[in-house]
């Protein structure tokens, strides 16, 4: 069958100050030491459970992971997690593509969010050109740094921009060495630099709102973050710039650094708040390496690890610390709690809603006296 290829170079591109967006940062962000909202006594007792886990993990140096959605982001989370992170009771985040574009869009716009319904039928949902063309320019950036996706995109956030070598410089480089496991990203930078175009020295980004940006934080605070997009998932893809392997090694790395975390799960816990797809499919995969390597180093495998997961769905009527349910009940196919009965930890479902959860639980722990 013949097939007709779209020019996609031809999208249209638009500011994004043109766009209706439907948030905006300084009216969501929650701060930590407010009264968090009110849970039933089975939620409380979960997050008060849960913070008895952290807790415990912590003071015995293990990890807590916390992968999440991005409306934990759109929820108002930010300024909660970077007190979560300043007080070191999360040793690594993890969230989605869409977690990083409303991320940067609050940091540099103020402003995320619109409607899928209407934008799409105008053939302008996701065609917001700052974007996708300042999410590649910094990805373009740590590539050459071999940074993953948020090193390079938390510091682009957090140094308002990055410095590109000359077209000169990157040409050299790739002819001297062109087996140097950087010479892809050079490419790229050049094609790129060549194509759109894009300058050689200092692109100047200031970011107004760090404060509210999750990946800026990471950054400052040293606290590992991860990026797991998909391709074609995220609005960025809608832009002449996308460029799927500028994402894929950046998303790639991030993969590697993921496992490092997961490494230190002994007796630790993972958080995955509102992250329905990329949490449990990720872990999974992440959680087998390190157990392959493990066991190839002749150690035992990741044990005692406490798992909870949360989300407004509720559960099937199942209990999940009894494993799986069979087949013929629809909570079987409940992904985000199948995938993570199966990880050989306990593992805990709550239904509540995914900022209500964070806010108690960072007072069950303790975190707001500490802020005080």
């Amino acid at each position: 069958m013949k097939v007709t290829h779209l020019d996609w170079s031809r999208l249209r591109t638009f500011p994004l100050a043109e766009r209706k967006s439907l948030t905006a940062a300084d009216d969501i962000l929650r701060a930590p030491s407010s009264t968090p909202p009110a849970c039933t006594a089975e939620q409380t007792r979960h997050i008060q459970a849960c913070a008895d886990a952290v807790r415990s993990a912590r003071q015995q140096g293990s990890g807590v992971i916390l992968m999440y959605g991005a409306h934990l982001l759109r929820n108002g989370a930010a300024l909660i997690l970077t007190e979560m992170m300043k007080q070191g009771w999360l040793t690594h985040l993890a969230t989605n593509g869409a977690g990083t574009i409303h991320d940067w869009e609050y940091a540099w716009f103020g402003r995320s969010t619109e409607s899928v319904q209407e934008n799409v039928a105008t053939g302008t949902f996701g065609t917001w050109n700052e974007t996708s063309l300042y999410t590649h320019v910094a990805l373009l950036a740590g590539g050459l740094a071999g940074e993953g996706y948020v090193t390079a995109l938390g510091r682009f956030i957090a140094e308002d921009g990055v410095t590109f070598p000359s077209p000169e410089l990157l040409e050299a480089q790739i002819r001297e060495a062109p087996g140097h496991p950087l010479t892809a990203a050079r490419a790229d930078l050049l094609r790129m630099m060549r194509a759109v175009p894009l300058p050689s020295g200092r692109i100047t980004v200031e970011h107004s709102r760090k404060y509210a940006s999750i990946l800026a934080q990471a950054f400052l605070h040293g606290v590992p973050l991860t990026v797991h997009p998909g391709i074609g998932y995220d609005i960025i893809a809608n832009h002449p710039i996308y460029d799927g392997a500028v994402i894929g090694r950046a998303a790639g790395l991030d993969f590697r650094l993921i496992g490092d975390s997961v490494n230190t799960l002994d007796n630790g816990v993972v958080l995955s708040i509102g992250s329905a797809i990329m949490a449990p499919q990720v872990f999974e995969k992440s959680l087998s390496a390190v157990n392959n390597l493990r066991i190839a180093e002749g150690k035992p495998t990741v044990s005692g690890l406490t798992i909870y997961v949360v989300d407004v769905q509720d559960s099937g009527g199942w209990d999940w610390t009894h494993g799986d349910p069979p087949k013929s009940n629809p909570a079987y196919y409940l992904r985000f709690c199948k995938s993570f009965s199966r990880m050989g930890g306990t593992m805990h479902y709550v239904q509540c809603d995914n900022m209500a959860f964070l806010h108690n639980l960072f007072h069950a722990i303790g975190g707001a006296e500490q802020g005080s």
